[in-house]
């Protein structure tokens, strides 16, 4: 048995498609349907039900699709540990975050700890973030909610207060705190459904009788403080993300806990390299003094 029959396994278990699994691997049909074909000799059994050039694993190849997928893990995991041995000054970091907000700052200190690292961050949905975090294709998450599931280590680094975020000459301006029900008829600015923020402050609004009406849905929210600063609506906005901005006022929210968790999330049973261990010290020493 070789390695590259597992890793042409994997791919046709998952597509179930001869012409979709060769074009993915970028090698010819022919070439895939013998490697696949070999693979059965060795085993004794056929792994797959063929209709044309349709695949669909049978209680076979159900069975070792477990054992491969662990088997080709414990490989990866293990080139994952040599290259992190034998070289402890570069590294990559794969990073996926859905609380932006204090991520410069938090760069910036890691990027004096570990100058040479290359690192690549990507902006997420939850869902989206977690299911990569599962594939293995990010080595840490950067998350608001918390979550919890049962290959995921969740640590909670910081409980960030939501403020109102209102525009200069805006009725609330001159106040300094706000109740959820006086914001019923506003229009609101926000990130879309799926992000921490806001799925949060529609569910506690909901809570008290009102959903909020958006006039504004983005996926950038470093962007809301200039849309309320020109005056398209109010928002909601972490306190972590509050800017300096003279032609804003942010308002406590009362009678309400309307705050997030900022955690960092990574895999249980995958291999944590010493960028990654680095990288979650610098998050948790950046929260220490806020909390």
């Amino acid at each position: 048995m070789e390695l590259l029959q597992l890793q042409y396994f994997l791919v046709v278990a998952r597509l179930e498609h001869v012409t979709e699994a060769a074009r993915s691997l970028h090698v010819t049909q022919s070439s895939l349907s013998k490697t696949i074909g070999r693979l059965e000799e060795d085993l004794g059994v056929p792994l797959f039900d063929r209709v044309g050039r349709k695949l669909r694993l049978n209680e076979y190849g159900n069975k070792f699709l477990h054992r491969a997928e662990r088997a080709l893990f414990e490989l990866e995991q293990g080139k994952q540990e040599l290259r992190d041995l034998s070289s402890p000054e570069q590294g990559t970091l794969e990073l996926a975050v859905t609380a932006a907000s204090a991520l410069p700052h938090i760069l910036r200190e890691f990027r004096k700890k570990r100058p040479h690292v290359q690192f690549h961050v990507q902006m997420l949905a939850t869902q989206e973030m977690v299911k990569l975090l599962h594939q293995g294709d990010v080595d840490v998450c950067l998350s608001s909610p918390a979550v919890e599931e049962e290959d995921i280590e969740c640590q909670v680094v910081y409980n960030d207060p939501i403020l109102v975020a209102v525009p200069k000459g805006h009725r609330l301006a001159e106040r300094t705190s706000v109740s959820l029900t006086e914001l019923k008829d506003e229009s609101f600015i926000g990130v879309k459904r799926g992000y921490g923020t806001r799925d949060l402050a529609d569910r506690i609004c909901k809570s008290v009788g009102f959903e909020p009406k958006y006039v504004y849905e983005g996926d950038e929210p470093a962007r809301l403080s200039a849309l309320v600063e020109a005056e398209i609506g109010i928002a909601f906005i972490p306190s972590t993300a509050r800017n300096s901005r003279d032609q804003i006022q942010y308002l406590q929210v009362e009678n309400h806990e309307l705050v997030r968790e900022i955690a960092l999330l990574w895999h249980k049973r995958r291999y944590i390299s010493q960028t990654a261990l680095e990288f979650r010290e610098v998050v948790a020493d950046y929260f220490k003094p806020l909390t």
